[in-house]
């Protein structure tokens, strides 16, 4: 299976990335890691996002879709692949349809985890406070969810009108949040 994962700060992605990824045999591709492996092996690439970085900025399109074109054609995504943080915009969609089409492949479905922007809140300002991001304040953190829907709201539509999107509760533990995941998918 070929899938996207969306959702916002603190809803849960990577470790329900790391739970789908287990149960289906596929591996869970997140740009945060692409990130920190090419930057770790040197790669150009790698060097070219570490200047970014560095400088607090985001990693420009063309280096991050880069990253994501070598990534998904490495061996281990032959059998399918589960994207989580990209992609983030309009134009990374259009990429990533066009990585797709050039493989003969497509994506099988799109799972958008949901969640109540005030649980988010505390989620996060809890995290926060465990890993000492004194920056990581409530209005900080309540700018980032609402950049995250102003930015994803167009790409859910996206997805939407094709037929792929899957909206699924976020709230809850772990294995009650895997187990609606894993529903969405056999009804897609």
């Amino acid at each position: 299976m070929r899938l996207v994962l969306l959702g916002p700060p603190g809803a849960g992605k990577g470790t329900q990335a790391k739970e789908l990824s287990a149960r289906l045999g596929i591996p869970a591709i997140s740009t945060g890691d692409i990130f920190r492996a090419n930057v770790g092996q040197g790669t150009p690439l790698g060097l070219q996002a570490k200047t970014y970085m560095d400088a607090g900025e985001y990693v420009p399109d063309a280096v991050t879709n880069a990253m994501v074109k070598d990534r998904i054609a490495q061996p281990d995504c032959t059998g399918g692949f589960l994207l989580d943080g990209y992609p983030r915009t309009l134009a990374q969609v259009a990429e990533l349809d066009a990585m797709l089409a050039e493989r003969g492949e497509r994506l099988d479905a799109v799972l958008e985890l949901t969640a109540d922007t005030d649980e988010v809140v505390q989620r996060l300002l809890g995290r926060a406070a465990v890993e000492g991001r004194a920056d990581d304040t409530e209005d900080v953190i309540r700018r980032r969810l609402e950049v995250y829907a102003e930015q994803t709201a167009p790409l859910a539509r996206v997805y939407a009108d094709r037929g792929l999107l899957r909206r699924v509760d976020g709230m809850g533990a772990v294995a009650e949040v895997t187990s609606r995941l894993v529903g969405a998918l056999h009804s897609a």
